[in-house]
């Protein structure tokens, strides 16, 4: 990865992000999307995964073949909204690790509180990729961060559906060495710290709670 934040701005991407963000837009057809576009952002985000070669037999002669080098990734999805992405890029990389860290908002500080944190074992020895749709005050994936490091994870990517510039700001200055891949950088906050234009609350929409 280059750069400290890279926009998949792919057409595809930018299609499905904006029926995403559509107030009608049912549960069932969000979720799906969800499921599709985290796939095209996980494409981007394993961009440059270290290789090596192994010897095959392909139906007309051997050869040197390239696959992929070292551990498994480990995919850790902050939850609950981050499970939306989880799904889709599994489907993409099934023989991943999974972790989870569970965080919450408080409403009033809008700082995340933490109760959960389950991660796969050698962290310090895979790529780390972190999954949350909505990078917004940026607390609570810095906060997410901050456990993963604590955990030994030294290679640690962020992919998220959309990032206000203060949630970029946050990382970037809690965690520089963290790269971040998104669809799209929205105008601002509001008040009560949700992106706009943004597509409102992303677990609940995903979920058909709200």
């Amino acid at each position: 990865m280059t750069g400290h934040v890279t926009v998949v701005d792919h057409p595809l991407v930018q299609h499905k992000l904006t029926l995403m963000r559509e107030r009608e837009t049912s549960t069932a057809v969000f979720r799906q999307l969800l499921r599709e576009i985290s796939q095209l952002l996980a494409y981007e985000i394993t961009r440059e995964l270290d290789m090596t070669t192994r010897r095959i037999e392909t139906p007309l002669c051997p050869m040197d073949a390239p696959v992929l080098a070292g551990k498994k990734l480990a995919l850790i999805s902050i939850l609950r909204a981050g499970n939306g992405l989880l799904d889709g890029v599994l489907e993409l990389i099934p023989s991943a690790r999974v972790g989870f860290v569970g965080l919450y908002r408080d409403e009033e500080t809008l700082q995340p509180v933490q109760y959960y944190f389950k991660v796969p074992e050698e962290l310090e020895d895979r790529l780390v990729i972190a999954l949350d749709p909505m990078l917004a005050t940026g607390n609570s994936s810095a906060a997410a961060v901050d456990l993963l490091k604590k955990a030994g994870a030294t290679n640690i990517r962020f992919m998220c559906l959309l990032a206000a510039p203060e949630g970029i700001e946050t990382m970037r200055q809690a965690h520089p060495d963290v790269p971040i891949v998104t669809a799209s950088i929205d105008e601002r906050l509001n008040e009560k710290g949700y992106i706009v234009p943004g597509l409102g609350d992303a677990g609940d929409r995903m979920f058909g709670t709200k």
